[in-house]
């Protein structure tokens, strides 16, 4: 009975094919995605015009390995060494030339089980296991990788040659940060560690609390002024001494409130912003707050609820907050300059400091430009095709005023800002 209808199958499928195809270029703006998806979402996704002041340039772009898929990443390149380090998911680790994109150093750190003599045979057509990179940072002439697996790894930044690896419990979900010869690693089991920048030795390590319930992400720490400052599960900021690990002082940013533990989430997923003594932090319940590194005095706290990275530039914070509106406020004393909300509901990234502007990705693939002063929207640029799939899921970098952005796909792109 099945086989009479393939023939037929076969023509009706081309005939609506055909059907499809005329109806897109009779439509004009319409894609086929926008068949499957609802009015709210439609809204969202068509942007409305802007008053272009200039016209972004694409210098180069490359392919680096299978990006971060689907997956929750804040995988985002590096910039040190006048090199840029970039990293997926999956394993692939390369060096690139920030001028021209050329590769200068590539490792491949997904997981192969042991096959003896077939080995360096399989790799040929197997890609393996994902080795599940969380993090990356660059210092002490080296590059630190931390894992989903609890695996952290030190290459040398010039040659991409392994110099130590170890292993600790939790999984690695933001870049490690170094200073004074201390790596610090701060992991999702709610334990941060103190490593020996040069060997993997563990110094110390601090157990915090962690609630029932809390997001995904985990707060990125910074090593600074002898300290190690991080934002924990629990709506604090803490500063732990960078030698012993010893905790210095601990302040709380915000309160859970609410009769349930989704509505009790008071995450601090952000990497602390350090200036001039003072530490800048937000939460993801509510609450901004500018707090006194000596002591954690609190200084002016306001409601702005975002997981996204602040972006410090002068005297103005740029926040994204939770549902993408964008905001710019006086660093001093938290006064709101201007807001934006033209990109609502976008997945807005943090925001990067370009020149006279700001400039922020979305979750299809476009970079958006708004002035500093005013929060004008003032140029975009399509990295991504109009495409989930090649979203822009992380801050971009700023290298000597270009624009350095990353794709969930993997292809990296430097954009000029005339």
């Amino acid at each position: 009975m099945f086989h009479n209808t393939c023939g037929r199958k076969g023509r009706l499928v081309r005939v609506m094919g055909m059907a499809l195809a005329a109806s897109v270029m009779l439509s004009g703006c319409s894609t086929v995605s926008d068949w499957f998806a609802d009015e709210e979402e439609l809204e969202i996704r068509r942007l409305k015009p802007i008053q272009s002041q200039f016209t972004p340039q694409v210098k180069w772009d490359k392919d680096i390995g299978d990006g971060v898929d689907h997956y929750f990443s804040r995988l985002r390149p590096v910039y040190a060494y006048e090199s840029l380090y970039v990293a997926d998911r999956h394993g692939s680790v390369v060096a690139l030339n920030p001028e021209t994109g050329d590769q200068l150093w590539a490792r491949d750190f997904a997981i192969f089980n042991g096959e003896g003599i077939w080995d360096s045979i399989s790799r040929l057509w197997r890609s393996g296991q994902s080795a599940r990179i969380g993090g990356i940072s660059v210092a002490d002439r080296m590059v630190f990788l931390g894992t989903e697996n609890g695996d952290v790894i030190a290459l040398d930044a010039e040659t991409g040659e392994t110099r130590w690896e170890t292993t600790i419990p939790g999984e690695v979900l933001a870049a490690p940060s170094a200073d004074e010869g201390i790596l610090v690693v701060n992991t999702g089991a709610g334990v941060m560690f103190g490593l020996d920048t040069r060997t993997g030795e563990q110094k110390w390590r601090h157990e915090g609390d962690t609630p029932p319930l809390t997001l995904r992400g985990i707060s990125g720490p910074v090593a600074a002024n002898g300290g190690a400052i991080v934002g924990t599960a629990t709506g604090k900021i803490q500063v732990n001494l960078l030698e012993t690990g010893v905790l210095a002082w601990e302040t709380v940013i915000a309160t859970p409130s609410g009769a349930t533990e989704l509505e009790r989430i008071v995450d601090i997923d952000t990497t602390p912003v350090l200036f001039g003594g003072t530490i800048y932090t937000i939460s993801y319940n509510g609450t901004l707050a500018a707090v006194e590194l000596r002591s954690g005095r609190v200084i002016w706290k306001r409601e702005y609820a975002s997981y996204r990275n602040i972006t410090l530039d002068g005297n103005n914070l740029f926040v994204v907050d939770n549902n993408s509106n964008i905001y710019a406020l006086d660093r001093r004393n938290g006064v709101e300059l201007w807001s934006q909300s033209g990109l609502k509901k976008r997945s807005v990234t943090a925001a990067s400091a370009v020149k006279d502007f700001v400039v922020v990705g979305d979750n299809w693939g476009f970079l958006h430009w708004l002035d500093k002063e005013t929060g004008n929207l003032v140029a975009r640029l399509d990295v991504g095709g109009d495409d989930e799939d090649d979203s822009i899921y992380a801050a971009p970098i700023v290298v000597d005023d270009v624009v350095i952005t990353v794709t969930r796909n993997g292809e990296v792109a430097a954009v000029t800002t005339p």
